[in-house]
């Protein structure tokens, strides 16, 4: 794990992000993304990091994993809660400390910031490596189910 190197994305990495996205729709949920309305969402949130930040993992200069955060306020909590989203390792990559990476810097960062109560990811049922890594880094599963409704189509 100590060769991969977390940072913060930036504009420049939005290629690289939207074709993760896309790859991570696909092979989670057999979804295809509108390359375009993707790209634009990212770039989006490159600009404004009101809607999110993404990290990124590089192994010997190559970005092979990232994630996303978003944030949901608790009234019971008075604090944050931080959402991890949109997480891709690179297939060739997984197992390899990648997400473990991720995680620990973004654990380690949100325990600074002083407000942010917890972290909460959602995963598609059928995942289990996800699953299995999640729980494997401490995470438990909530009796809570996800509920949608979706206007994009």
């Amino acid at each position: 794990m100590s060769d991969v190197i977390v940072r913060r994305a930036t504009p420049a990495d939005a290629e690289v992000i939207t074709g993760f996205n896309l790859a991570m729709a696909s092979e989670t949920e057999g979804r295809r993304l509108d390359t375009a309305v993707a790209a634009a969402a990212v770039r989006r949130v490159l600009a404004d990091p009101s809607l999110g930040v993404y990290f990124l993992a590089e192994r010997e200069g190559k970005v092979v994993g990232q994630l996303l955060i978003t944030e949901e306020f608790s009234d019971w909590r008075n604090g944050r809660f931080w959402w991890i989203q949109s997480v891709y390792v690179e297939p060739g990559a997984r197992g390899g400390g990648i997400y473990r990476a991720l995680h620990s810097h973004v654990q380690q960062a949100a325990r600074l910031v002083g407000d942010v109560c917890g972290l909460r990811l959602y995963v598609h049922k059928h995942n289990l490596r996800a699953r299995q890594t999640y729980l494997s880094l401490g995470w438990q599963q909530t009796d809570y189910q996800i509920f949608e409704i979706d206007w994009s189509g």
